[in-house]
């Protein structure tokens, strides 16, 4: 069952951006396990037809990181964010 906001969402809510960023990392995580694990599978099927899949899954295990690591530890979601500001027109 998807999680219930009590109002209307909206991204320039601190605790909906949020949840709405730590929801993507865990589909990115969704995606990493189910990608990686079927090429492992055909990797220990026929060892000699995916020669990269080690290479393959560290850089992407690593980016998954870099992106946790953004998510849960850099990410400032205080109300005076950028995502705030109107964007500038381009009146000439």
């Amino acid at each position: 069952m998807p999680p219930k906001w009590p109002c209307q969402p909206d991204r320039r809510d601190p605790d909906y951006r949020r949840l709405d960023d730590r929801m993507n990392f865990a589909f990115h995580v969704a995606v990493f396990a189910a990608s990686n694990s079927s090429l492992w599978f055909f990797h220990i099927l026929r060892p000699q037809t995916l020669l990269w899949v080690q290479w393959f899954t560290l850089t992407w295990l690593l980016l998954l990181l870099g992106h946790g690591v953004y998510v849960f530890a850099i990410a400032s979601y205080s109300q005076t964010s950028a995502v705030d500001s109107p964007p500038k027109s381009s009146s000439g």
